[in-house]
């Protein structure tokens, strides 16, 4: 493959705040954007240790801030906020970080929750299921951030595991257990609710044989942030309907 192709001379940039303990976000953005040379990811961290949240019903507005500004001096075409939180304590938590960001840096931002409204307002879906590798209470407290915006929870899946960092370590054979658990009629949508537990190289599979949307949060917001940015290219749908949608942009 010529060498030019694989490093284009100016790339767009696709920039990333991640939870400490993430070690997924990293691997999925990039395999996303693998196909997409002339888009290149980059990364910060802000702390999320174990399973004590410091600040468990809001974000560290300084340590997010200082993160964004780090990412800021790139120049990059779009921030995006991957985690799962925003729908545990509200997502008026992201729209205000969606504000502030592009207040302070002056660009677009993209949060996964945000973005997986956008995705199930436009597949129309409002009855989901929520499955990831943490607490079943987990899953409930988004259910209940997302409920304030119209979405139902109608099932959900999870394996109890309590620390961030361990969360990565669930492969993809327990993933799929999950999905096919909550994979009911009636259900509009499956969300694998957790940036660190990786569920985007199973969706094509797993719609095809639920007939059912499966959404990743880390995905969410890798599509999210390509529409912020105004990047009209995408990954494709090797990587699940999700990708055959066109983000409106979240500013």
């Amino acid at each position: 493959m010529d060498p030019m192709t694989l490093m284009p001379e100016a790339p767009r940039l696709l920039a990333t705040i991640l939870p400490s303990a993430n070690t997924v976000v990293e691997r999925t953005t990039r395999a996303l954007l693998h196909g997409m040379p002339g888009v290149l990811p980059i990364f910060t961290r802000v702390a999320k240790r174990g399973s004590v949240d410091p600040f468990p019903d809001g974000y560290d507005w300084e340590a997010m801030m200082q993160a964004a500004e780090l990412l800021a001096d790139a120049k990059p075409d779009a921030i995006i906020w991957s985690a799962s939180k925003g729908a545990v304590i509200g997502l008026q938590h992201d729209r205000a970080l969606v504000q502030r960001v592009r207040a302070e840096t002056g660009l677009p931002c993209a949060t996964s929750g945000l973005a997986l409204l956008e995705a199930l307002a436009l597949l129309g879906a409002r009855r989901v299921a929520l499955i990831g590798p943490h607490a079943a209470e987990y899953n409930h407290r988004a259910a209940r951030g997302l409920a304030a915006e119209g979405v139902e929870m109608v099932a959900e899946a999870s394996l109890g595991i309590l620390d961030n960092l361990a969360f990565a370590s669930v492969g993809y054979d327990a993933v799929a257990g999950l999905a096919r658990q909550v994979a009911r009629p009636g259900v509009q949508a499956i969300i694998l609710w957790n940036t660190n537990c990786a569920a985007a190289p199973l969706a094509a599979a797993l719609e095809a044989e639920t007939g059912i949307p499966l959404l990743d949060a880390t995905a969410l917001g890798v599509w999210g942030g390509l529409g912020a940015a105004g990047i009209p290219e995408s990954p494709g749908p090797a990587w699940g309907g999700l990708f055959t949608l066109a983000p409106g942009g979240i500013a």
